[in-house]
């Protein structure tokens, strides 16, 4: 029998790496301020941390455990449209985009096929509206006609790809609708924000209980025993016994959708809900004439170190922009774009309400068995290795010429 629990097995639905795509948004409520209700990051790797757990009555608690956590790298995301949306009998309809006057090229990267063969002209008029006077008077008449006749606002955001370690230079663009407020002060809270970055920690704070939308890895074409987890046939069973025995009775005569069959596996969009935000670290930044790098360190720390790991995060590198730590694992390999959202439900359960203190966040190498937290360490036990003498002769060698 198959397992039919991780339908649909279909690629994402479009042919764009990059559908990690929000298919609905938290209901609004217009008692809050204006708020934005997703982001986006880049998944940078996987580490564990010590904590002590506050749950009164459980029998963990006040002990520590050790529990995996996943890095999300978020640099700030550059917010360059509104779009308003209204309501029709066959559902949302937009009804109006409004685009900021100047747009990075990471971002006109994403309207492009080919960039560098294209003449790299994309809205190069729509940006002549914010200087004249008859653009300026249009715009102002599709930001009224959004506060008169639209019922949801978005921004639209791209990340700053250039700021991640990754060799893509064309940025995702994503829709983020605002809750909070009432029409018309989503619309100014929208046109305040264009042009600018928006951080992770204006959208999520500590201890939040957030979704994670994302594309799974890809395994390629694949038989039913490995797709569908199927049974294996008996040892002498005739041509392979990687199938399925049966694919249907005679009548009717056509082969039904619920019965396994071969085909793509992994790459599918997945949603996953309820994880836990056990930190949102600050990205490296200069105090004074120091670069400041310790966004890893607890109150249990003696020493300062950053989030990532002795020798970067395997097939990922450095995380130097903010980021996101989360309980557990997510969809994707390393690099991949993945949609954080707000979570759509009332978060009531004693997981959801307790407060995490993290005593230790492990930075050890994850090439192999990582035995020293910071660099330091390592020289403290190891010595001056060869390769540190070498490099300091050279540097003596340099500065006496």
């Amino acid at each position: 029998r198959a397992n039919r629990g991780e339908e649909p097995q279909t690629y994402g639905e479009t042919s764009l790496p990059f559908d990690a795509k929000e298919k609905s948004f938290p209901r609004d409520d217009t008692a809050q301020p204006c708020h934005l209700t997703a982001f986006a990051g880049y998944k940078a790797g996987m580490t564990h941390i010590v904590r002590e757990v506050n749950k009164p009555g459980s029998r963990n608690h006040k002990k520590e455990v050790v529990e995996a956590v996943t890095i999300i790298e978020t640099p700030p995301m550059i917010v360059v449209g509104v779009v308003g949306y209204i309501e029709t009998p066959r559902g949302l309809r937009a009804l109006k985009t409004v685009w900021a006057e100047h747009l990075s090229d990471e971002c006109r990267r994403r309207f492009y096929k080919n960039w560098c063969k294209s003449k790299q002209k994309a809205f190069s008029k729509a940006s002549q509206r914010w200087t004249s006077d008859e653009g300026k008077t249009s715009l102002e008449s599709d930001f009224n006609k959004i506060k008169k006749y639209c019922k949801f606002i978005r921004l639209i955001a791209h990340t700053q790809i250039k700021l991640v370690p990754i060799s893509q230079k064309k940025a995702h663009l994503m829709e983020i609708q605002i809750n909070g407020g009432t029409i018309s002060d989503k619309v100014d809270y929208a046109r305040e924000r264009l042009e600018k970055p928006v951080p992770i920690n204006k959208v999520f704070g500590q201890d939040e209980m957030i979704d994670v939308i994302g594309v799974t890895r890809g395994k390629g074409f694949k038989g039913v025993t490995s797709r569908w987890h199927c049974k294996k046939l008996p040892r002498k069973t005739h041509k392979g016994l990687r199938k399925v025995a049966c694919i249907g009775a005679w009548h009717p005569s056509r082969v039904q959708y619920s019965v396994a069959r071969a085909g793509q596996k992994g790459y599918h969009h997945r949603t996953e809900v309820n994880k836990k935000v056990y930190r949102i670290g600050a990205g490296y930044h200069q105090d004074g004439n120091k670069i400041v790098k310790n966004n890893a360190a607890t109150s249990f720390d003696l020493t300062d170190k950053s989030i990532t790991p002795m020798g970067g995060f395997p097939h990922y590198g450095e995380v130097k922009q903010d980021y996101l730590m989360l309980k557990g694992c997510i969809m994707g390999p390393k690099k991949r774009i993945v949609t954080l959202r707000k979570s759509l439900l009332a978060q009531t359960s004693r997981v959801a309400r307790e407060n995490i203190n993290l005593k230790f966040i492990d930075t050890s190498s994850k090439f192999g068995h990582g035995r020293f937290q910071v660099a330091a360490e390592k020289r403290a036990f190891m010595g001056l290795l060869k390769k540190d003498r070498i490099r300091e002769e050279e540097a003596a060698a340099a500065a006496a010429k």
